[in-house]
Formats: structure tokens, C-alpha cells, sequence
């Protein structure tokens, strides 16, 4: 039941992500046009822009998540063989719940990833790593090598930029 209301949040927050135009979008006056082609002192959002507009292919193309939607989908994507402990678009935090392979039982592996930026970088995504061992019917916490947490970022990066080549593309 879990899985469906997160999957039915998912496909709402990703609707939700619909770049259309109205009437009312459009500047009319002389000033709306240059505040449009140069941008604000202050921004649409609060941010501080002064040489222009925001680049809404790095920032995610435009969507209405907190966070870039390259890297949080692509996040998805590499931890999809996991299962979902919880998932915050907006604030850009992934939780994995503990998931133990089959082909090396008594060690699980657990994974939080923070996205941390609405631009597509490399120090955008923060993945942190938990393992533990079966010791005697206890679970044991186990010191996890950084390469891991590090590969996996490197793989979430390298989905987020194919999936930025692809809309491109498009």
C-alpha cells in the first residue's frame, strides 16, 4: 500500500512538472519585456539574478520539484533496485529501506541520498552509505568504503546527464 501512494505522489509531483505558457505569462509592457530578457535584481523566486535569466535546462527543465529533476530521477533510477523507506521531492531527500542481496545473505546494505542543489552538478547529489553484518542473529553496523558511496554518486551523475542529452534531444 506504500509503494502505490508513493508511486500515486511520484506521478503527481511529476504532472506537476508542465512548462506550458498562459496569457498571462507573456510581458506587456516595456518594462516586463526588458525585466524578462535581462532579469530582476531579486528574481520570480526570491533568488538573486543580474545578468540575465536563469538557464532552465541546467536547473532541472524547469520543473516544479525543489530540487534539479535530473539528478532526482536519476537518483531513482540507480536505487530503484531497492526498496523506498521514503521519498521528498521538494526537499530532495531519498531514504532507502535496508535491502539484503540474494546472492550474499546476512549483510544488507541501506542508502540515503540528499540531493542538495536545483543545478546539475557534480557536488549536487550526497549519497551516504549503511551496512550491516548478521552476527549471531544480531544485525552489526559495518564500516562502509568510501569508493562505494563515491560510485554510486559517480553512477546517479552519469544517469542525471543522459537524461539531461535526452530532453535535450528532444
Amino acid at each position: 500500500m506504500r509503494r502505490i501512494l508513493l508511486a500515486c505522489g511520484l506521478l503527481l509531483a511529476f504532472s506537476a512538472c508542465s512548462d506550458t505558457k498562459t496569457e498571462l505569462d507573456v510581458p506587456q509592457s516595456q518594462i516586463e519585456k526588458r525585466q524578462v530578457r535581462n532579469g530582476s535584481l531579486t528574481g520570480d523566486d526570491g533568488g538573486f539574478t543580474l545578468l540575465g535569466r536563469k538557464n532552465t535546462e541546467t536547473e532541472g527543465g524547469g520543473s516544479g520539484l525543489g530540487v534539479n529533476s535530473f539528478l532526482w530521477r536519476s537518483t531513482l533510477d540507480t536505487l530503484s533496485f531497492m526498496p523506498l523507506a521514503s521519498a521528498d521531492p521538494f526537499g530532495g531527500v531519498i531514504i532507502t529501506d535496508w535491502y539484503e542481496d540474494p546472492k550474499n545473505p546476512g549483510e544488507r546494505f541501506k542508502v540515503n541520498a540528499l540531493i542538495l542543489d536545483k543545478t546539475l552538478r557534480a557536488d549536487g547529489v550526497k549519497v551516504t552509505v549503511f551496512k550491516q553484518k548478521l552476527d549471531r542473529g544480531t544485525w552489526r553496523d559495518q564500516k562502509v568504503d568510501d569508493k562505494m558511496q563515491l560510485s554510486l554518486e559517480d553512477t546517479i551523475l552519469t544517469r542525471a546527464r543522459q537524461l539531461r542529452v535526452q530532453q535535450i534531444k528532444q
